[in-house]
């Protein structure tokens, strides 16, 4: 990876609507979403591909009146990409992750498996009813899904744009997420940039000193 012709890029505004992502780069892609870790391994996201011109246009539709701007993006993009979030945390799904870390033999002492699941809970009781963040915590998760996506999607020439310019509700509802226990946190639009439109202008950070403290 080029960290620096990494550093030195804008996030893509204007997608080029004519190019699509070959289908085994996306499949790696995914591939490499659904591998993304998250704290004592909860997995709280569902993942909508939208890889249509309809569902694309569902999504551009419905992202509320003063979110419009991003429409185009999504319109243009290759794929766009809802990741949505548990609204909470039942025991089914907590029960779900340990069945499926012991068919995937994740712990093949049943007693560290036993160990692991304990400590698991008393850490999610400490969430829920200690600090009271646990939405928010597993929301944690799915930025750290979306950041680290974003750079493997560099890797693989793919340009990755995340938006938080929408109505949740409404996108929720068009795509009746919460149906599922979900909801939408953030979005993520992916593709080619349009030649005629990249900023090539530079980027602005503050400098080194006023970012870094060094103990």
């Amino acid at each position: 990876m080029d960290l620096d012709k990494l550093m030195g890029k804008h996030l893509t505004r204007y997608f080029d609507a004519s190019r699509t992502i070959p289908e085994e780069t996306l499949q790696q892609l995914l591939k490499f979403l659904r591998s993304t870790p998250t704290s004592t391994n909860i997995q709280p996201n569902h993942f909508y591909v939208l890889a249509t011109d309809e569902g694309k246009k569902q999504l551009a539709d419905n992202l509320g009146e003063r979110f419009q701007d991003n429409a185009e993006k999504i319109l243009n993009s290759s794929h766009t990409i809802i990741l949505t979030t548990r609204a909470d945390l039942p025991e089914s799904h907590v029960e779900a992750v340990f069945s499926k870390e012991r068919a995937d033999g994740r712990f093949p002492d049943p007693a560290k498996q036993e160990l692991w699941e304990s400590m698991t809970r008393d850490f999610l009781n400490l969430r829920n009813y200690g600090y009271k963040d646990l939405n928010h915590w597993m929301e944690k998760q799915t930025y750290m899904a979306v950041g680290l996506t974003m750079m493997a999607a560099a890797e693989l020439g793919v340009e990755a744009t995340p938006l938080e310019g929408f109505d949740p509700t409404s996108v929720d509802k068009a795509f009746k997420i919460r149906e599922t226990g979900h909801a939408t946190t953030v979005l993520l639009a992916l593709g080619y940039p349009d030649p005629k439109k990249q900023y090539s202008n530079p980027i602005s950070r503050f400098d080194e000193d006023e970012l870094f403290t060094f103990v």
